[in-house]
């Protein structure tokens, strides 16, 4: 009973005393900001069609359905030209910024507003991994994902660095964002803009509050207690936000697999061959050719698929294995992306993959990116004695900027 106890204290310590997996958050955030930005570019010519004012979905459409389901959109606010184009190009920023890691909390709560918006209002646009998208965009909020790899931590190092040489650092721009935000907040509130679904503004009044106080102790605390306290508040939203996103990753493939057991095409080994003969799912005909002309390949990938998608959510506990499926997932993926040209479903179900990824991997891959950076721009290595690169720290340090990570 005494071990139990220990072991269930120690625990409780790690969950609340530090935000776990601070580079699969990183990855996490980089992976979908990146899916999300590139389809909004790829689609930006059709923009209007897809989910503006020129599609066959009408807006008038749009109002009926969100007025039965209460789902959240910011494009039912108004249906003009100018309004839409302006959610579109602020959909586009914030999934830029968000990549780049810049404001981090600010921005994954305007990404969470870009997928919630154009993906409501059409939904009949999408792969599958607009779903995938749709969830992690809310996920994401509660993450603490711009600790590592991000302009907030390279601002973090900076302001510590200032702080040591007993110089003041005063941050203006977030308490900028902060009162902006709360304005707009404010009036679409009052407008009846946010009725319907209550998730979507509780999140964004929830947070809004949150970094208002953690400005408030941050700036007028005396002892460290208060600030200790949000502390451990923010580290357990996190570690459950990512806890979620490993069991949401879990549960499409275990779904997707079990689904697939199912089927008489999976059965016999012949599933694979139908999809690389859809003229719709053929951007390279030859590769789907080469690929299912030899009937021992298409059952190895059919089979293959099955044992993988299933099995993965088992493996979990024993790391080597998990690492294998995890790389045969990944390169099922990319094989989606190039044979049945769906490259922005890949890359979401591979950023989902991503926050299995081992930690060591990561800080090697990271090094070997921060090393090929230096390379191209020597001139870029910081100028301040003794700061070393996240991917030279042994242990990413918790940023505590309130409108940041």
């Amino acid at each position: 009973m005494n071990r139990f106890s220990l072991s269930l204290s120690a625990v409780i310590a790690r969950v609340t005393g530090s935000a776990l997996g601070p580079y699969q958050s990183a990855v996490v955030r980089i992976g979908f900001s990146l899916t999300w930005l590139l389809f909004l570019l790829r689609e930006f010519p059709h923009r209007a069609e897809l989910y503006g004012p020129d599609g066959p979905w009408s807006w008038e459409l749009a109002r009926r359905l969100i007025d039965d389901n209460g789902a959240f959109t910011a494009l039912m606010w108004s249906d003009g030209r100018g309004w839409f184009e302006t959610v579109y190009a602020l959909s586009v920023l914030s999934s830029l910024l968000l990549l780049l890691g810049w404001r981090t909390r600010a921005m994954s709560v305007l990404f969470m507003v870009g997928v919630l918006s154009l993906q409501n209002r059409s939904v009949f646009v999408g792969d599958g991994g607009d779903n995938v998208l749709h969830l992690m965009s809310m996920y994401l909020v509660f993450l603490r994902c711009g600790r590592v790899w991000s302009l907030d931590a390279r601002r973090e190092r900076r302001a510590a660095g200032a702080r040591a040489r007993g110089e003041r650092v005063t941050d203006r721009v977030g308490p900028a964002l902060w009162s902006v935000s709360g304005v707009v907040l404010v009036a679409a509130t009052a407008g009846g803009r946010l009725d319907g679904d209550w998730t979507v503004p509780v999140i964004l009044w929830t947070v809004w509050g949150a970094l208002g106080v953690r400005w408030a102790v941050g700036r007028l605390a005396t002892s460290a207690e208060p600030r200790v306290l949000l502390d451990v508040i923010t580290d357990v939203l996190h570690n459950g936000a990512l806890l979620v996103i490993m069991a949401e990753a879990c549960l499409i493939y275990a779904t997707a697999g079990w689904y697939k057991i199912q089927g008489s095409r999976w059965q016999d080994g012949t599933a694979a061959y139908y999809p690389l003969h859809l003229d719709y799912f053929s951007p390279w005909p030859v590769l789907g050719d080469l690929l299912s002309s030899s009937g021992t390949m298409v059952m190895l990938v059919t089979y293959g698929t099955v044992v993988v998608q299933v099995a993965f959510p088992f493996t979990l506990f024993n790391r080597r294995v998990k690492n294998v499926l995890l790389v045969a997932m990944i390169t099922e993926h990319t094989a989606i992306a190039v044979l049945l040209g769906l490259p922005f479903f890949s890359l979401a179900m591979i950023a989902a993959d991503a926050v299995f990824l081992p930690t060591s991997f990561l800080r090697r891959l990271g090094g070997w990116a921060a090393r090929v950076w230096e390379a191209l721009l020597p001139r870029r290595r910081a100028a301040v004695p003794g700061q070393r690169g996240a991917h030279e720290s042994e242990e990413a340090e918790p940023s505590r900027v309130g409108f940041s990570a």
